[in-house]
C-alpha cells in the first residue's frame, strides 16, 4: 500500500469515528510516515501513527493498532494541555517533529493550524534544537535513575532497555531527524555516519550488549520470540498500553520486522526490539497465561537476556550507571552534530522570535 493511501484511510477513520465524539479538538500524523512521500510504498512492518487531540484533562487509554481499508494503524490519544503552547511544544522532542510540516488531519478549532505555523517557524532554531536534546537526555537519566528494582525481572529489564535505547534519539534530535522506535539504532547509524562520527556507534551497541551477536544467533532469538509472541497473543485477556502491539495484525511489525532488519545486515541494530517485545509477551504471560505456560516460555527471554549480559537486578542497575556515566560523552557528540547540522538557525530574527526561557 502507498503511504498516500494508508493515510487516506486514516483520514477517514478520524472523520467517521473520532471527530464525532465531544471531545474532538483535532488530529494530526506523528511517526514515520510524517517524512514519507505519498508515493512510497508502506512496508508491511510500518503502520501510520495518528495523534487525536481530545478536550479531556485526562485523555482516553491509548487504542493502539488496529485495520482499517486494509491500512494498520495506531491511534494516541492527547489532551490538548500537552499542546497549549508552542515553547511546550518546541520542548519536547516526541511532539516537536510532528508540526515541523503540515501534518494535521482536521482542525475544528483551528488552534492546531496555529501551533503548527508557530512551531515549524522555530522548530530550527539552535535554542529550541538544544532544549530537546535536553529533554532526551533528561529522559534517559531519569529513567534510569527511577528502576523499580522489586519489579518482576521483565519490567527490570523494560526500565532499562528503553532509557538505553533512548540515547539513539539524541543523536537524531540533534540532526533533526524523527526519532523512530524500531528502527531508532539504525537511524542513529544513518546520522553518525553523515556527520563524521561513525566510530562512536559501536559504543551505543555496547551500551545495549549486542556487539558479538552473530546475524545467526539474532535470527534463532527471532524463531524464539515469534513462538513466545503467538502465546502471548493466545492468551492475552489483561489490558496493557502496548497489548495491540502483542496481536495477529502487528506480528508482522515484530517478527516480519525484524527478520527484514536481520537479512538487510542490521542484526545488531535488530535486538532492541526483539527484546522489547520479548518483555512485553511475558509481562502478559505472566498476567493471563496458566504459571505452566510462562515458565515454559521463560528460559528464551532469560537467554536472550543474558547474551546482553544481564542475569540479576545487580545487573542491571550496574549497567544502568554505566549509561549514565556514559551521558557526557554522548552529549558531546550530539553538540558536534548540532553546531555542524547547516539546517539549525544559529541567529533569531524579528520581533516575533520564540526568547530563550531559561
Amino acid at each position: 500500500m502507498k503511504v498516500g493511501a494508508a493515510k487516506a484511510a486514516a483520514t477517514e477513520w478520524v472523520m467517521q469515528h473520532a471527530s464525532k465524539e465531544e471531545w474532538f479538538q483535532g488530529a494530526y500524523f506523528s511517526g514515520s510516515t510524517v517524512e514519507m512521500s505519498n508515493d512510497a510504498e508502506l512496508s508491511t512492518s510500518s503502520d501510520v501513527d495518528i495523534v487525536v487531540v481530545t478536550a479531556l484533562d485526562e485523555p482516553p487509554p491509548k487504542l493502539g493498532k488496529f485495520l482499517y481499508n486494509g491500512a494498520l494503524l495506531e491511534v494516541t490519544y492527547l489532551s490538548w494541555n500537552q499542546l497549549s503552547s508552542a515553547e511546550k511544544v518546541l520542548a519536547n522532542y516526541h511532539l516537536a517533529g510532528s508540526f515541523r510540516v503540515n501534518t494535521i488531519i482536521a482542525d475544528p478549532t483551528g488552534r492546531l493550524r496555529q501551533l503548527q505555523s508557530q512551531v515549524s517557524q522555530h522548530f530550527a532554531e539552535e535554542l529550541w534544537v538544544r532544549r530537546r536534546c535536553e529533554n532526551v537526555m533528561k529522559k534517559i537519566e531519569n529513567g534510569l535513575r527511577s528502576i523499580d528494582t522489586s519489579a518482576p525481572f521483565y519490567d527490570q529489564v523494560t526500565s532499562w532497555l528503553f532509557p538505553t535505547g533512548v540515547t539513539t534519539h539524541v543523536i537524531l534530535v540533534a540532526a533533526l531527524r524523527n526519532p523512530t522506535v524500531r528502527r531508532r539504532y539504525v537511524a542513529a547509524r544513518e546520522v553518525l555516519m553523515e556527520y563524521g562520527h561513525l566510530d562512536f556507534y559501536s559504543n551505543l551497541l555496547e551500551l545495549l550488549g549486542c556487539t558479538h551477536m552473530t546475524p545467526q544467533r539474532v535470527e534463532e532469538y527471532v524463531d524464539e520470540l515469534a513462538r513466545t509472541f503467538d502465546a502471548a497473543v493466545t492468551v492475552a485477556k489483561t489490558p496493557f498500553f502496548f497489548s495491540t502491539d502483542i496481536t495477529t495484525i502487528a506480528r508482522p511489525i515484530a517478527i516480519d520486522g525484524s527478520r527484514e532488519l536481520i537479512r538487510s545486515g542490521y542484526h545488531h541494530e535488530a535486538v532492541f526490539w526483539i527484546v522489547a517485545t520479548f518483555a512485553r509477551c511475558h509481562k502478559i504471560l505472566a498476567a493471563d497465561a496458566p504459571s505452566d505456560l510462562q515458565r515454559a516460555f521463560t528460559p528464551a527471554f532469560e537467554n536472550i537476556v543474558a547474551d546482553l549480559g544481564i542475569t540479576s537486578t545487580d545487573d542491571i542497575i550496574c549497567r544502568s550507571q554505566d549509561v549514565i556515566r556514559f551521558l557526557p560523552r554522548l552529549w558531546e557528540i550530539a553538540e558536534d552534530i548540532l553546531l555542524k547540522n547547516p539546517n539549525i538557525v544559529t541567529k533569531y530574527q524579528g520581533r516575533q522570535a520564540v526568547q530563550k526561557p531559561y
